[in-house]
Protein backbone atom coordinates (compact mmCIF):
# COMPACT_ATOMS: atom_id res chain seq x y z
CA UNK A 1 0.00 0.00 0.00
CA UNK A 2 1.10 3.80 -0.94
CA UNK A 3 1.44 6.08 2.13
CA UNK A 4 2.38 9.41 2.52
CA UNK A 5 3.97 10.74 5.49
CA UNK A 6 3.69 14.90 5.94
CA UNK A 7 6.32 15.36 9.08
CA UNK A 8 8.46 18.18 9.51
CA UNK A 9 10.48 16.65 11.97
CA UNK A 10 13.19 14.86 10.07
CA UNK A 11 14.31 11.91 12.55
CA UNK A 12 11.17 10.89 13.45
CA UNK A 13 10.12 10.87 9.67
CA UNK A 14 12.68 8.60 8.66
CA UNK A 15 12.20 6.16 11.64
CA UNK A 16 8.57 6.08 10.45
CA UNK A 17 9.36 5.60 6.41
CA UNK A 18 12.01 2.74 8.05
CA UNK A 19 9.16 0.87 9.90
CA UNK A 20 6.51 1.15 6.94
CA UNK A 21 9.26 0.46 4.55
CA UNK A 22 10.16 -3.41 6.77
CA UNK A 23 6.54 -4.17 6.72
CA UNK A 24 6.03 -3.61 2.82
CA UNK A 25 4.60 -0.06 2.43
CA UNK A 26 5.47 1.81 -0.54
CA UNK A 27 6.49 5.54 1.35
CA UNK A 28 6.97 9.09 -0.01
CA UNK A 29 7.92 11.78 3.09
CA UNK A 30 7.15 15.57 3.06
CA UNK A 31 7.96 18.09 5.05
CA UNK A 32 5.70 20.72 4.36
CA UNK A 33 2.13 21.83 4.13
CA UNK A 34 2.85 23.45 0.60
CA UNK A 35 4.75 20.25 -0.66
CA UNK A 36 1.88 17.35 1.47
CA UNK A 37 -1.16 19.59 -1.05
CA UNK A 38 1.14 19.40 -4.31
CA UNK A 39 1.66 15.49 -3.63
CA UNK A 40 -1.81 14.88 -2.67
CA UNK A 41 -3.05 16.93 -5.66
CA UNK A 42 -1.13 14.66 -8.37
CA UNK A 43 -0.36 11.49 -6.20
CA UNK A 44 -3.02 8.52 -5.15
CA UNK A 45 -2.19 7.00 -1.48
CA UNK A 46 -4.00 4.52 0.63
CA UNK A 47 -3.78 6.51 3.59
CA UNK A 48 -2.00 9.58 4.50
CA UNK A 49 -0.30 10.45 8.07
CA UNK A 50 -0.09 14.29 8.39
CA UNK A 51 1.56 16.27 10.85
CA UNK A 52 -0.55 19.35 12.31
CA UNK A 53 2.49 22.03 13.16
CA UNK A 54 4.19 21.91 9.61
CA UNK A 55 6.19 24.72 8.18
CA UNK A 56 4.10 27.22 5.69
CA UNK A 57 0.08 26.09 5.78
CA UNK A 58 -0.69 23.72 8.56
CA UNK A 59 -1.80 20.23 8.75
CA UNK A 60 -5.65 21.00 8.97
CA UNK A 61 -5.49 23.28 5.80
CA UNK A 62 -3.97 20.22 4.16
CA UNK A 63 -6.51 17.76 5.74
CA UNK A 64 -9.42 20.62 4.86
CA UNK A 65 -7.83 20.76 0.72
CA UNK A 66 -7.90 17.36 0.62
CA UNK A 67 -11.33 16.56 1.41
CA UNK A 68 -12.42 19.70 -0.71
CA UNK A 69 -10.93 18.08 -3.79
CA UNK A 70 -13.36 14.79 -2.40
CA UNK A 71 -10.19 12.33 -1.94
CA UNK A 72 -11.40 10.38 0.77
CA UNK A 73 -8.10 8.05 1.56
CA UNK A 74 -7.95 7.68 5.25
CA UNK A 75 -5.60 10.26 7.12
CA UNK A 76 -3.96 9.38 10.39
CA UNK A 77 -3.53 12.85 12.65
CA UNK A 78 0.53 12.40 14.26
CA UNK A 79 0.97 15.68 16.72
CA UNK A 80 1.73 16.75 19.85
CA UNK A 81 -0.93 19.39 19.97
CA UNK A 82 -3.09 16.86 22.71
CA UNK A 83 -5.66 19.63 23.25
CA UNK A 84 -9.38 18.32 23.20
CA UNK A 85 -10.29 21.11 20.43
CA UNK A 86 -7.63 20.43 17.80
CA UNK A 87 -8.51 16.97 17.93
CA UNK A 88 -12.00 17.67 17.66
CA UNK A 89 -11.36 20.42 14.97
CA UNK A 90 -8.96 17.51 13.06
CA UNK A 91 -11.71 15.14 13.42
CA UNK A 92 -14.32 17.73 11.75
CA UNK A 93 -12.27 17.86 9.13
CA UNK A 94 -12.22 14.76 8.18
CA UNK A 95 -9.47 13.00 9.83
CA UNK A 96 -10.22 9.43 10.44
CA UNK A 97 -7.61 8.48 13.66
CA UNK A 98 -5.59 10.98 15.84
CA UNK A 99 -2.67 10.31 17.73
CA UNK A 100 -0.84 12.16 20.15
CA UNK A 101 3.24 12.18 20.48
CA UNK A 102 5.03 10.64 21.91
CA UNK A 103 3.47 7.32 20.94
CA UNK A 104 4.32 3.64 20.86
CA UNK A 105 5.39 2.39 17.27
CA UNK A 106 3.67 -0.93 17.53
CA UNK A 107 -0.21 1.26 17.82
CA UNK A 108 1.14 3.58 15.10
CA UNK A 109 1.84 0.57 12.81
CA UNK A 110 -1.58 -1.10 14.45
CA UNK A 111 -3.58 2.06 13.68
CA UNK A 112 -2.34 2.46 10.32
CA UNK A 113 -3.33 -1.24 9.27
CA UNK A 114 -6.84 -0.67 10.76
CA UNK A 115 -7.53 2.23 8.18
CA UNK A 116 -6.29 0.58 5.41
CA UNK A 117 -8.72 -2.06 5.53
CA UNK A 118 -11.50 0.50 6.42
CA UNK A 119 -10.18 2.28 3.32
CA UNK A 120 -10.77 -0.98 1.80
CA UNK A 121 -14.21 -1.90 3.28
CA UNK A 122 -12.10 -5.42 5.14
CA UNK A 123 -13.11 -6.72 8.57
CA UNK A 124 -10.34 -8.79 8.65
CA UNK A 125 -6.68 -9.01 8.62
CA UNK A 126 -7.03 -11.97 6.14
CA UNK A 127 -7.25 -11.57 2.52
CA UNK A 128 -9.03 -14.53 1.44
CA UNK A 129 -8.83 -15.95 -2.66
CA UNK A 130 -9.31 -19.49 -2.69
CA UNK A 131 -6.79 -21.36 -1.18
CA UNK A 132 -4.46 -18.70 -0.82
CA UNK A 133 -4.46 -16.61 2.40
CA UNK A 134 -2.31 -13.73 2.96
CA UNK A 135 -2.04 -12.42 6.82
CA UNK A 136 -1.75 -8.35 6.49
CA UNK A 137 -0.83 -8.49 10.77
CA UNK A 138 1.30 -11.45 10.82
CA UNK A 139 2.85 -10.89 7.23
CA UNK A 140 2.17 -14.44 6.64
CA UNK A 141 0.77 -16.18 3.03
CA UNK A 142 -0.30 -19.82 3.31
CA UNK A 143 -1.29 -21.61 -0.45
CA UNK A 144 -3.28 -24.89 -0.20
CA UNK A 145 -2.17 -24.61 3.74
CA UNK A 146 1.32 -24.45 2.97
CA UNK A 147 3.72 -21.70 3.79
CA UNK A 148 3.88 -19.06 0.88
CA UNK A 149 7.14 -17.39 0.23
CA UNK A 150 6.83 -14.35 -1.28
CA UNK A 151 9.92 -11.35 -1.96
CA UNK A 152 8.83 -8.27 -0.60
CA UNK A 153 7.95 -6.81 -3.89
CA UNK A 154 5.31 -9.76 -4.85
CA UNK A 155 3.95 -9.28 -1.42
CA UNK A 156 2.99 -5.90 -2.27
CA UNK A 157 1.65 -6.22 -5.67
CA UNK A 158 -0.29 -9.14 -4.24
CA UNK A 159 -1.81 -7.54 -1.41
CA UNK A 160 -2.59 -5.19 -3.89
CA UNK A 161 -4.76 -7.34 -6.13
CA UNK A 162 -6.00 -9.28 -2.93
CA UNK A 163 -7.50 -6.07 -1.73
CA UNK A 164 -9.36 -5.20 -5.04
CA UNK A 165 -10.71 -8.96 -6.02
CA UNK A 166 -13.10 -8.24 -8.54
CA UNK A 167 -11.72 -5.04 -10.19
CA UNK A 168 -9.84 -4.58 -13.10
CA UNK A 169 -6.60 -2.83 -12.37
CA UNK A 170 -4.27 -1.09 -14.74
CA UNK A 171 -0.54 -2.08 -14.88
CA UNK A 172 0.04 2.08 -14.09
CA UNK A 173 -2.14 1.49 -11.14
CA UNK A 174 -0.08 -1.08 -9.75
CA UNK A 175 2.99 0.69 -10.32
CA UNK A 176 2.14 3.50 -8.24
CA UNK A 177 0.38 1.58 -5.17
CA UNK A 178 3.88 -0.36 -4.44
CA UNK A 179 6.29 1.98 -5.52
CA UNK A 180 7.73 5.11 -3.65
CA UNK A 181 8.88 8.51 -5.19
CA UNK A 182 12.91 6.59 -5.00
CA UNK A 183 12.31 3.71 -6.65
CA UNK A 184 12.79 3.59 -10.41
CA UNK A 185 10.67 0.47 -11.82
CA UNK A 186 9.54 -0.24 -14.94
CA UNK A 187 6.17 -1.26 -15.84
CA UNK A 188 7.52 -3.83 -17.81
CA UNK A 189 8.72 -5.27 -13.80
CA UNK A 190 5.25 -5.59 -13.24
CA UNK A 191 4.71 -8.03 -15.94
CA UNK A 192 8.07 -10.09 -14.11
CA UNK A 193 6.41 -9.73 -10.67
CA UNK A 194 3.10 -11.51 -12.68
CA UNK A 195 4.73 -13.83 -14.02
CA UNK A 196 6.58 -14.93 -10.44
CA UNK A 197 2.80 -14.96 -8.93
CA UNK A 198 1.33 -16.85 -11.58
CA UNK A 199 4.08 -19.58 -11.47
CA UNK A 200 3.39 -20.25 -7.84
CA UNK A 201 -0.19 -19.34 -7.51
CA UNK A 202 -2.02 -21.06 -10.70
CA UNK A 203 -1.15 -24.42 -9.44
CA UNK A 204 -3.47 -24.14 -6.49
CA UNK A 205 -6.26 -22.94 -8.40
CA UNK A 206 -5.40 -19.01 -8.01
CA UNK A 207 -5.28 -16.88 -11.16
CA UNK A 208 -3.76 -13.55 -12.10
CA UNK A 209 -5.31 -13.49 -15.67
CA UNK A 210 -4.50 -10.44 -18.28
CA UNK A 211 -7.53 -8.42 -19.33
CA UNK A 212 -5.95 -7.16 -22.76
CA UNK A 213 -6.28 -3.37 -22.83
CA UNK A 214 -7.00 -2.83 -19.12
CA UNK A 215 -4.99 -4.70 -16.76
CA UNK A 216 -4.87 -7.42 -14.39
CA UNK A 217 -7.85 -9.41 -12.73
CA UNK A 218 -7.12 -11.99 -9.46
CA UNK A 219 -9.85 -14.81 -9.39
CA UNK A 220 -10.35 -18.25 -8.24
CA UNK A 221 -11.19 -21.11 -10.23
CA UNK A 222 -14.79 -22.18 -9.60
CA UNK A 223 -13.96 -25.50 -7.85
CA UNK A 224 -11.60 -24.26 -5.83
CA UNK A 225 -13.99 -21.24 -4.23
CA UNK A 226 -16.52 -24.13 -3.40
CA UNK A 227 -13.77 -25.80 -1.57
CA UNK A 228 -13.64 -22.57 0.29
CA UNK A 229 -16.57 -21.92 0.98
Amino acid sequence: MRVLIVEDDDLLAAGLVRALDQTGYAVDRVNSGERADLALSSETYDLVVLDIGLPGIDGFSVLKRLRTRGQTCPVLILTARDAVTDRVRGLDLGADDYMVKPFALSEFEARLRALVRRGVQLNSAQLVCGNLILDTLAHRAWLNQAPLNLTAREWGVLEYLLMRQGQVLSKDKILQAVCSWDETISPNAIEVYMSRLRNKLEPAGVNIRTIRGFGYLLEADDTTQHASA
